[in-house]
């Protein structure tokens, strides 16, 4: 019996693409493309691997599946469910193939702070010229300390381009122990709120797991330094939006760049849109060439490892969703 891989619906054109291609490079790997859930639920009883999201509903009677491949980097709340963290299913996601667009993003917010274009932006919308004080609205990178919230992939290349531009880095995070090339100073999640007074720019990249939903909340964003910038480019439900909106508007930190929220798309009415020092970007962070093709190369990597019994890239805690 061949090993086959079920392609989970929704589909694209870019998976039904992904699925001829496959057959052809690995024509030992039966690709079974299911259109409709009717036709996933024909298939599943007898799928040693699929791609993208499965209901409990079909993973009980998933017999023979071994590996999954979520369809992003850092699923929605809600894919991890129980029934799928009991499973023995190994899952796998498509981190780091978003590093350096993200890394990208982020340092488009420092500079853009850093230049004072928090204050322009609104100016040229009201055709108005008028420039901050010389001595003002400007902070010097080389005197700048970036504190990198998630030293994963993205927060390691943000760490490189914030170095580049004479940064002072430092970071927490809780897998990784020693530091990238750039971060002068790597600790534990338990020092984050201890290094929080230290950086004038706090840069949060940490995916939404049960331990980060909500830690940035008002007792952190005290912590901060009243000059500080916060940047959100992880997952929006990390940071409570209330808290940084109070925080914003009691002066306790000086703005905040923002491509990701609690609720997407941010509504229309939501006071961010608004607020001085704001600067916000609906979560294109991750927005750039290539990403198709390097979607399909970690599945097509991922296949042969799995035909070939060899351990999996980009394995998941499931119990942690990361």
């Amino acid at each position: 019996m061949p090993t086959t891989l079920l392609m989970l619906p929704p589909q694209t054109p870019a998976t039904r693409a992904w699925a001829t291609r496959l057959a052809t490079t690995l024509p030992e790997l039966a690709i079974v493309v299911a259109e409709t859930e009717v036709d996933a639920a024909r298939a599943v009883g007898e799928t040693d691997a699929a791609f993208g999201t499965m209901p409990d509903t079909l993973l009980h009677d998933a017999r023979r599946l071994r590996w999954l491949q979520a369809p992003q980097a850092a699923p929605p709340a809600g894919y991890y469910t129980s029934a799928l963290i009991a499973h023995p299913v190994v899952v796998t996601n498509f981190r780091e193939i978003y590093n350096d667009h993200i890394g990208a993003h982020i340092m488009a917010f420092v500079l853009a702070f850093a230049r004072g274009f928090q204050h322009y932006l609104p100016r040229q919308l009201r055709r108005e010229w008028r420039r901050e004080p010389l001595d003002t609205g400007v902070i010097h990178l080389p005197e700048a300390t970036a504190l990198i919230v998630g030293v994963g992939g993205i927060g390691a290349e943000a760490a490189r381009l914030a170095a580049a531009f004479g940064m002072h880095v430092i970071g927490v995070d809780p897998r990784r122990r020693e530091a990238p090339p750039g971060v002068l100073k790597l600790d534990g999640p338990d020092a984050l709120d201890a290094l929080l007074p230290l950086a004038d720019f706090v840069i949060l990249t940490v995916p939404h797991t049960p331990a980060t939903e909500g830690f940035m909340n008002r007792t952190r964003f005290q912590r901060m330094k009243r000059t500080a910038f916060f940047i959100n480019i992880g997952r929006g439900m990390t940071t409570r939006l209330d808290d940084l909106v109070a925080a914003l508007r009691a002066g306790e930190i000086a703005g905040a760049g923002l491509d990701v929220f609690e609720q997407e798309p941010l509504p229309a009415d939501h006071p961010l849109w608004t607020m001085p020092g704001v600067l916000i970007t609906p979560h294109t962070a991750g927005h750039g060439p290539f990403l198709d093709e390097r979607r399909f190369q970690v599945v097509l990597d991922n296949c042969r490892r799995f035909l070939a019994g060899e351990p999996l890239r980009n394995v998941v805690d499931k119990a942690s969703w990361f």
